[in-house]
């Protein structure tokens, strides 16, 4: 008789922890943020590397083309190989690839295009 009832008890437990976390989505919601444009980093990183060519032909070098989605510019970062990230095999230390300036998007046009004459 004594097995009984703690086979039931614990059975009772059991529904009310089920119950519990069936209902908590339903009592206590999450919250819910929608996307406000504030990400810290907007930026488009094109995949692969690519031969970066400067404006005034001072540099060419491979490298990664990131585009700031703020202002349209579009940046190159070298690394000097067709590794995805900057690195050199002479050093033991990271390597830290500064970008050069290689265009920019007029995104600002795209409304003056879409203008009806």
């Amino acid at each position: 008789m004594k097995t009984d009832r703690f086979v039931k008890l614990l059975l009772l437990v059991i529904a009310v922890a089920t119950s519990v976390i069936a209902l908590r989505p339903y009592l206590a919601p999450t919250v819910v943020k929608a996307q406000d444009g504030t990400n810290p980093y907007p930026f488009y990183i094109e995949p692969g590397t690519y031969m970066l060519r400067a404006p005034d032909a001072s540099r060419q070098v491979l490298g990664r083309v990131v585009i700031d989605m703020r202002n349209g510019n579009v940046w190159g970062f070298p690394t000097t190989s067709s590794d995805p990230y900057p690195s050199s095999p002479a050093s033991s230390t990271p390597v830290t690839s500064h970008p050069f300036l290689l265009g920019n998007f007029a995104w600002s046009d795209v409304d003056k295009a879409n203008q009806p004459k």
